[in-house]
């Protein structure tokens, strides 16, 4: 009996120690799992965060393209009130050389160079003057202010400027008043 007694007490106690394995081991993959879980979320945050500062990134670049572009705008648009007040001047320089039928006088050659080198000043800062006769009729640079029927003349086709047109780099500032035949 006492033999008997013995292994069972020898098999409680392995039977103990199996279990405590087990235990052991359940622990261990409890551990493991929770590990694996908080791991898995790090790597998710890291994800998150790295897609986030990706994303602040490209908007400091954008921000940083636009306020490069709308300098760049207002540098060559600040001058755009003047150049339309000068305009003026121009049209009145342009009448002055029309009407005067001797294009060899001296002062018809001194108000010429004259305008020739306001021209050329606008000219540096952007100015463009919009190309009219004989072209396609486009609203985009044209006024139409009068139509007339005219044959052998395709239709939308500008046959007469009253008033140049002008651009400032790639905008209109004035455009050109015409007659397009129908």
């Amino acid at each position: 009996m006492e033999k008997q007694n013995e292994f069972e007490q020898e098999s409680s106690n392995s039977k103990t120690e199996e279990e405590q394995d087990i235990d052991v081991k359940e622990e261990e993959i409890e551990t493991d799992e929770v590990q694996d879980v908080n791991d898995v979320e790090e790597n998710k945050e890291i994800l998150e965060l790295r897609n986030s500062l990706q994303r602040l990134q490209a908007d400091f670049n954008n921000f940083r393209k636009r306020t490069e572009k709308e300098k760049t705008d207002i540098s060559t648009f600040a001058n755009e009130k003047l150049i339309c007040e000068l305009l003026l001047v121009l049209d009145n320089f342009e009448r002055a050389l029309d009407s005067n039928d001797d294009k060899e006088a001296e002062f018809y050659k001194g108000v010429s160079l004259i305008y020739k080198q306001i021209i050329d000043t606008l000219s540096k800062f952007g100015l463009e003057t919009i190309e009219s006769d004989n072209e396609e009729f486009d609203p985009n640079f044209h006024h139409a202010v009068m139509q007339e029927e005219v044959e052998d003349v395709e239709p939308q086709k500008i046959l007469e400027t009253f008033q140049k047109g002008y651009k400032l780099k790639s905008r209109v500032i004035r455009p050109s008043m015409v007659k397009v035949s129908k």
